[in-house]
């Protein structure tokens, strides 16, 4: 189900060049070019566990995710919750277009209110046509999505779960990591069950282990929140270098 507030119209009334001026694919443009960028676009304020788009829904648009952070859910035809990876502030969403699909290949839902950029699918090639960046920034986007799900593959067929969990943590201090008086924080709500989703593995063992290494001084968590206080401990365990 979509719950999110449209915020006016196409144009330019209600959105601001500073809106995408600092972002890679949007760097050094001129004001006409940023203009042109943001034609037809609009904004919109996705609440906290509300959907951006829906797994195998129609890819009727694509999306900048301009404040906050999703998460990237797949179902698996058994039924089960995966989740793929977050995404954080400033990265394109939904670009089932640039792959030639007409449907979405996963869920993106908010970890915390968010704000969105959408735009329809037929703006697609003028973008791209006047804004090669785009097109490369994309390309370099969907590269990395990819080395990243064939990285977690391999984890997931090769290493034990406690190697899994560290890997999931440390790519998440690398995407949205935050310095804390102890350590660096995960910046956003995430649970024991998003870890376990993340991992191919139970809520028991993630707890199990979380436990474990906050009794070993390695991390500390509390609702939603994970700070890992040893970020080089951790490493060593997801290496698994003695």
């Amino acid at each position: 189900m979509f719950a999110y507030k449209m915020r006016g119209a196409a144009g330019l009334a209600n959105l601001d060049r500073s809106l995408i001026s600092a972002l890679p694919a949007f760097s050094g443009l001129s004001g006409a070019d940023l203009d042109f960028a943001l034609e037809g676009a609009r904004s919109f304020i996705v609440r906290k566990d509300a959907a951006v788009f829906e797994q195998d829904g129609e890819a009727h648009s694509f999306f900048l995710l301009l404040h906050g952070h999703v998460r990237v859910e797949r179902l698996t035809p058994d039924g089960q919750k995966v989740v793929a990876r977050y995404i954080s502030e400033g990265e394109l969403i939904g670009i089932a277009v640039a792959m030639g699909r007409d449907t979405y290949p996963a869920s993106a839902v908010a970890a915390v209110d968010c704000t969105v950029l959408s735009w329809p699918n037929a703006r697609w090639a003028a973008l791209t046509a006047r804004i090669p960046a785009l097109s490369g920034n994309t390309l370099k986007t969907v590269g990395a999505r990819m080395e990243e799900a064939q990285n977690r593959v391999v984890e997931m067929a090769t290493e034990r779960v406690e190697q899994r969990v560290a890997h999931t943590l440390l790519r998440l201090l690398r995407q949205t990591g935050r310095k804390v008086e102890d350590g660096v924080e995960i910046d956003f709500p995430i649970s024991r069950q998003d870890i376990a989703e993340m991992t191919g593995t139970t809520l028991f063992t993630v707890s199990r282990i979380l436990s474990d290494w906050e009794g070993k001084g390695l991390v500390k968590s509390g609702r939603q929140k994970i700070t890992v206080l040893q970020p080089h401990r951790l490493l060593v365990i997801a290496e698994a270098r003695n």
